[in-house]
């Protein structure tokens, strides 16, 4: 083993490139595949599956996709470490123990698990957790609907282990998106459990890769200098002992990899500074970046604190059914043909005040020249699946001739949708019983040792002003990029600047109380602001914005993906001196 370690990652999320492990493998060197393929909703997703049949339970893509790379990662030595074990890590270690028996093949398989807290939940709320919403602060026994999963956010130790007694594959469960680096690191230099500064830089390496291309280019908001974005290659780090490590991608790919792309990926669903794993806290407002090479940039500096005393968990509850309908609103008079066309709908389905929450969003989606329209989207919720089930489609579908001029509907559905609503939590990190399994040995896996330490202290130089007496109103992307997300029904959307100039003035400019004003959605809501002045970036987080999340979300834009970009078009007043700047 060098002093260099390759690792890539092959998966954002489950649906995303079929093709990218096989890409990632043969396209140049990397000693650890990663892929991740869970998110909240996701395990609703796997949780379906296994109620069709106990087997399943997993993420079914990559058994697919370890068909493709079997036989070069066991040639190339190339180690292999997926979250796609989901609900069912040791079915899908069985899966992939046949892939390799199919292919006459030489591997050992291991697999996590003990993140599944549901056949626990009552004798932990007995032992006194309380599996507290975050938000709400209501504890768990106050819920009144069915729990239908319960999984504890895991770290990398356990990978660490299965990986030093030489597994060439580690199938995990819920883990961190960022404990699938952490594991291989730790394995890779040796460090301790409380080499804190050395974990937090994995963390924030598989911070940075774990959504795939979308730190070379993908959802970048200033696509437009990206030279080629037909298939953005996907990202690897080149990690080194001391912490330090390279963002890049294989050579000849598509897409980029830049400090802004990097950036842009750093504040994709983050909150403040302190970014918190089991394994360690990460210090964000620690991070450098420094452009090395094209397609390669470093990051270094990142400070860490110990481990927390809680981790997280995800909660999925059933909370109900949902159905919207998307009509476009031609030409003139867009209010007009939108107020018409809303209280006709609710007459025709009853009354909006049947159901248990409503939601009507009017969105512009075109003003060119004499083509203008937009799109308003009517969206219930109910405890009663006929509420808004083939009744509600019947009521948007039978105006179609009785309405505004030019009605047109662009999305619809003739059935409800099953929600489940997400409910997250802490738990103590004493209580998780996590156990790695390899070949027929099973060893439990004991807690981060935690401790205390002086918080970091940060300290960074005063901003630089230019004159702001001279204004034009130009849109705010003309100065800024963004990035947004979800966190259940938060919503973050991040902010940063290519110039301390540029910088210096969003701060001064943009307060929670000018986003409001931005964005009137938000006008009611709890903002938190972070700054981060060694990235230039500054992050927003909009409590309630997404109401309980994504599969529960009457918006449009359940998971705020949009809400940077949204931000970006408005108009705002900004120096002429930073104007120059960037031509």
């Amino acid at each position: 083993m060098n002093d260099t370690l390759r690792v890539a990652n092959c998966s954002g999320f489950y649906g995303d490139r079929l093709s990218a492990a096989r890409e990632m493998v043969e396209g140049g060197p990397i000693d650890v595949l990663t892929g991740d393929y869970l998110a909240e909703l996701t395990l609703m997703i796997l949780l379906k599956d296994q109620r069709r049949d106990p087997e399943l339970g997993y993420a079914r893509t990559f058994v697919r996709q370890l068909e493709d790379i079997a036989a070069t990662c066991c040639e190339r030595d190339i180690k292999i470490l997926v979250n796609a074990g989901g609900l069912n890590p040791g079915g899908l270690a069985k899966a992939c123990e046949a892939v390799y028996a199919a292919k006459q093949l030489q591997a050992r398989v291991a697999w996590i698990d003990g993140d599944d807290l549901l056949p626990r939940l009552s004798e932990l709320i007995s032992t006194g957790e309380s599996f507290s919403h975050l938000a709400t602060g209501e504890p768990l026994s106050g819920l009144r609907h069915e729990v239908m999963s319960a999984n504890a956010y895991l770290g990398g130790y356990s990978s660490a282990e299965a990986l030093r007694r030489g597994a060439d594959l580690v199938i995990c469960p819920r883990v961190t998106d960022a404990a699938l680096v952490v594991g291989p690191a730790m394995w890779k230099f040796d460090w301790a459990r409380d080499d804190w500064n050395k974990l937090a830089a994995a963390v924030v390496a598989g911070h940075i890769i774990e959504c795939g291309a979308q730190c070379t280019g993908g959802n970048y908001a200033f696509f437009g200098q990206v030279a080629s974005m037909n298939r953005p290659g996907f990202p690897l780090v080149e990690m080194y002992d001391d912490g330090s490590f390279v963002v890049t991608k294989h050579e000849g790919t598509d897409g980029e990899v830049s400090v802004g792309t990097v950036t842009a990926q750093l504040l994709y669903e983050i909150a403040g500074p302190r970014y918190a794993n089991p394994d360690v806290v990460a210090r964000f407002d620690t991070i450098r970046l420094t452009r090395e090479a094209p397609d390669r940039v470093r990051v270094s500096g990142i400070r860490g604190e110990p481990a927390p005393p809680q981790t997280k968990v995800c909660i999925n509850y059933m909370g109900g059914y949902k159905n919207s309908m998307t009509l476009m609103l031609p030409g003139l008079e867009v209010d007009a043909k939108a107020e018409i066309a809303e209280q006709s709908f609710w007459s025709c389905v009853g009354g909006r005040d049947q159901f248990q929450e409503t939601k009507v969003t009017l969105r512009n989606g075109s003003l060119q020249g004499d083509q203008a329209f937009a799109l308003l989207t009517l969206a219930a919720r109910d405890e009663d699946e006929k509420k808004v089930a083939r009744g509600f489609w019947n009521a948007g579908i039978e105006m179609a001739l009785s309405n505004y001029p030019g009605f047109q509907t662009v999305n619809s559905s003739r059935s409800a949708s099953a929600i489940t609503v997400y409910w997250p939590a802490l738990v103590s990190s004493q209580v998780i019983d996590e156990r790695v399994h390899l070949d027929d040995e099973c060893f439990a896996i004991t807690p981060a040792p935690g401790g205390t330490s002086e918080p970091v202290a940060v300290t960074h130089p005063a901003g630089v002003r230019v004159a702001d007496d001279d204004t034009i109103d130009v849109p705010l992307g003309r100065v800024a990029g963004a990035r947004s997300g979800d966190k259940g029904g938060d919503a973050n959307v991040g902010f940063w600047t290519d110039s301390a100039e540029a910088y210096t003035w969003l701060t001064d400019f943009l307060s929670a109380e000018k986003l409001r004003e931005l964005y009137p959605e938000a006008a009611p809501l709890a903002i938190d602001r972070y700054l981060f002045p060694n990235l230039r970036a500054m992050n927003f987080v909009i409590r309630g914005l997404l109401g309980e999340g994504v599969s529960a979300s009457l918006r449009p834009d359940p998971q705020a993906k949009m809400l940077g970009e949204e931000l970006r078009a408005r108009r705002v007043p900004v120096p002429k001196a930073l104007l120059s700047l960037d031509q």
